[in-house]
């Protein structure tokens, strides 16, 4: 396997010039450093341009007229789908289903496929590390039929124990294995394919939370094996409002759906409705046309540039963040090795709360984000209310990662009774 080239400075900047937001200053003046791109990333122009053009050239309503602009915008809307198909390797189109979020398409698991198949006393395993949107349907879903949630724990080094995995999955025997690629806040990437194999062993459903995953690395559907993928556009240089459900065909052939209404059906008469044929059964009422558009734009730009080597500069940036953290005193990373996870670092600074940390920081231009980032029990079993993260994507650079490091520092002083400074190497 060859090891991709890495992306040299002049890349870098030539990426951050195709993102005019980065350009601007905060409120206190400072020059913009963005690392808040694990809740949502920025959008470049051929994003930006590509939404624009529908609305200034050809939007209609897709799927529903003969005129010249309706055939146009179903035309791009379909195309998009097939960019996206192409971007996580689906086998058909008929499998990729536009939604409002990557929550959007986990719901619509839960209320279709769950609602159809799990009653009392059947198991949904997940992982005590995963966002609230992979969690809270599920508990929904346990209310609605009796089914129970059993949770995966963590191990010290803040990583999944496969043999763990292993022995849960055989002693609960669950209808589905419900987790995330890649964790919000800790980082950590489990080996999605081994998980998805021994699952199958077991007869469980899959479904794969991509939302972490997909800005950053190539989820190939059918490589992995998947029943359910989710991901959002808003974390992948997209749109909000917009995100993608995967599921095997048959699997989807065999769902009912969810919402009701225009376009998922085929014929309705005063007895009854008919419903239409794949990917239009799950996509009811007027679909967020110009978000399909940007989605696809947005994977077509991270496409170009090339996932790996996203991934490989993200990389770089959480060892410099990382290494340097660790030496500051008082400060605790939560998370494993950078070579364990994604280009994501969360951490704790004693006596000092992780509000006024990101509050410090904004004061120099550098965002973060701070709280319990929606994955209260992982917070809850770290015994930590809150934590600060600092995530990076392409268009971060070494520089804005030594910063973060060094704002750090400063906070660490400033707020130290004892002013103790950073430890030596």
């Amino acid at each position: 396997m060859n090891t991709p080239s890495p992306l040299s400075h002049a890349e870098v900047e030539k990426i951050r010039r195709e993102f005019p937001i980065l350009q601007r200053k905060t409120a206190s003046g400072a020059k913009l450093s963005f690392l808040d791109n694990a809740a949502s990333t920025q959008r470049p122009t051929s994003v930006i341009d590509a939404m624009s053009e529908c609305y200034l050239r050809y939007y209609a309503n897709v799927h529903r007229g003969i005129h010249t602009l309706s055939e146009e915008t179903t035309a791009a809307y379909e195309e998009a789908r097939k960019t996206l198909a192409n971007f996580i390797n689906a086998s058909s189109v008929q499998e990729v289903i536009f939604t409002a979020g990557a929550t959007a398409s986990i719901n619509t698991v839960a209320r279709t496929w769950g609602d159809q198949n799990l009653s009392e006393g059947d198991v949904i395993l997940t992982t005590i590390a995963e966002h609230h949107a992979n969690i809270v349907p599920w508990h929904q879903l346990a209310e609605r039929t009796g089914c129970k949630v059993i949770f995966l724990p963590i191990e010290d080094d803040f990583t999944f124990s496969t043999d763990l995995v292993k022995e849960y999955l055989e002693r609960f025997r669950p209808k589905l294995f419900a987790f995330t690629a890649a964790s919000n806040v800790l980082g950590t990437k489990p080996p999605v394919a081994r998980w998805i194999s021994l699952a199958r062993s077991v007869d469980a459903i899959t479904l794969v939370d991509g939302s972490q995953a997909a800005p950053h690395e190539t989820l190939d559907v059918q490589q992995l094996d998947a029943d359910f993928v989710v991901f959002s556009g808003h974390k992948m240089c997209g749109p909000t409002g917009i995100g993608i459900l995967y599921g095997k065909q048959q699997l989807l052939d065999s769902m009912p759906p969810f919402l009701g209404g225009g376009g998922m059906i085929q014929r309705v008469s005063v007895e009854g409705f008919e419903t239409a044929e794949l990917p239009d059964k799950f996509e009811a009422g007027t679909p967020p046309i110009a978000e399909a558009i940007g989605i696809a734009a947005a994977a077509d730009y991270l496409t170009r540039i090339g996932l790996d080597r996203i991934a490989q500069h993200e990389h770089t940036l959480c060892q410099i963040a990382d290494s340097g953290l660790r030496l500051i005193d008082d400060v605790e990373v939560i998370g494993p090795h950078p070579c364990d996870k994604g280009g994501i670092v969360s951490f704790s600074l004693n006596s000092v709360h992780a509000h006024d940390i990101a509050h410090q920081l904004d004061s120099l231009g550098i965002a973060v984000r701070a709280g319990h980032h929606c994955t209260m029990p992982l917070h809850r079993a770290m015994k930590k209310t809150s934590t600060t993260r600092a995530s990076f994507y392409l268009y971060n650079t070494p520089e804005e990662a030594e910063q973060f490091v060094s704002a750090i520092e400063a906070v660490q002083n400033k707020f130290a009774k004892t002013g103790r400074r950073r430890r030596s190497r």
